[in-house]
């Protein structure tokens, strides 16, 4: 008798973890300069006041009627990014529930709110950190894959990351034998006519995989990292040492001493920041030598370089200077996206070589 498995775990996780996590900063942080240029507005009247971590549990109930209500990878998608900035919006109130005079202001907030964040990123990736998968987990995610068959349409790599699934579950099986089977043999009819959203989507497929084989690329993604990283170290320098100085005192010959001084004055904050973009520095030149060897690791190590940015280098740069860490953040964000897709298009690559 097979002891019967209760938590199954899904190979997709870490890609809508990380979808929760980056939509929980960015609220946090559009909503924190959104009251800053607005003068900390309140809704409600007559001694009430509608506070947003009510929104928050808001948009956390609709993540969660989502994932039950509805199938598909699309629907698991939306419900992480509300659920959350749903999440990142409850939290930014933190201060007014460990302190006896509810102060929204209360210093060590950012902190906690950025711990929060860190331990939820590091408890999800230990469940995700198994060597080995169960037969159970290797059948269950091949028919997650086979769902989008009739949800969507089965495209040729959702097909082979099914069969490869199907390949790593015990030899003999019936069930995957029967599921392996009619993958297969049966020709999947893709829709007569193809969304715009899936148009699009395999026409940005069919560009990456054209210019990932011109001879230039691989220097174009280590230039474009190497520069991002330079003009990282040298906003993180300018906003450590030169924010809140005027031009006169910027321009004066006196400036080497007062920074200087600055350096042997600097808090928790700027020591904080200066070591994320370190770290994330680091990241892109392990990317950087990793790029000759193995493409998808080195796009890897530039993802945790702007994962680092987004989760503490942004932080700790909002907590300074809100506009400018406002547009890091969408900038991260993007080049993340990216990143992803890049991702996945080499791991179905490496998947169609095997």
């Amino acid at each position: 008798m097979r002891r019967k498995q209760f938590f199954v775990r899904n190979f997709d996780a870490g890609v809508y973890l990380e979808s929760f996590l980056v939509a929980a900063v960015a609220a946090v942080l559009v909503i924190r300069l959104f009251l800053e240029l607005t003068g900390y507005p309140q809704i409600g009247g007559g001694g009430l006041h509608i506070a947003h971590m009510l929104w928050g549990g808001l948009l956390m109930l609709a993540s969660i009627i989502v994932l039950l209500s509805f199938l598909g990878k699309w629907a698991m998608q939306l419900a992480a990014v509300a659920g959350g900035a749903g999440f990142g919006t409850f939290i930014d109130e933190v201060g007014k529930f460990v302190t006896s005079d509810n102060d929204y202001f209360f210093q060590p907030a950012v902190a906690m709110i950025y711990v929060t964040f860190i331990l939820i990123f590091i408890v999800i990736r230990a469940f995700q950190r198994g060597t080995t998968y169960t037969r159970e987990e290797y059948l269950a995610n091949a028919l997650r894959e086979i769902e989008e068959a009739a949800l969507h349409d089965l495209d040729a790599e959702e097909r082979k990351r099914a069969l490869l699934y199907l390949e790593k579950t015990t030899p003999g099986d019936a069930f995957a034998v029967s599921l392996r089977e009619a993958l297969t043999e049966t020709d999947f009819i893709a829709l007569s006519k193809p969304r715009l959203l899936d148009r699009i989507k395999n026409l940005i497929k069919s560009f990456y995989h054209y210019v990932a084989r011109l001879w230039w690329f691989p220097f174009f993604v280590i230039g474009f990292f190497i520069v991002q990283l330079i003009l990282k170290l040298i906003y993180a320098f300018v906003l450590i040492f030169f924010v809140g100085l005027g031009w006169n005192e910027i321009l004066d010959w006196q400036i080497v001493g007062r920074t200087a001084e600055r350096m042997r004055n600097l808090g928790f904050v700027d020591w904080a920041q200066i070591a994320s973009s370190l770290l994330s520095g680091a990241f892109v030149l392990w990317g950087v030598m990793r790029m000759r060897r193995s493409r998808l690791a080195s796009f890897r190590a530039f993802k945790r370089s702007v994962l680092v940015s987004i989760f503490l280098t942004q932080v700790f740069a909002f907590y300074q200077e809100q506009f400018s860490a406002l547009l890091g953040l969408f900038f991260n964000i993007a080049i993340l996206i990216a990143l992803q897709f890049v991702i996945d298009r080499e791991e179905s690559i490496g998947e169609t070589k095997k």
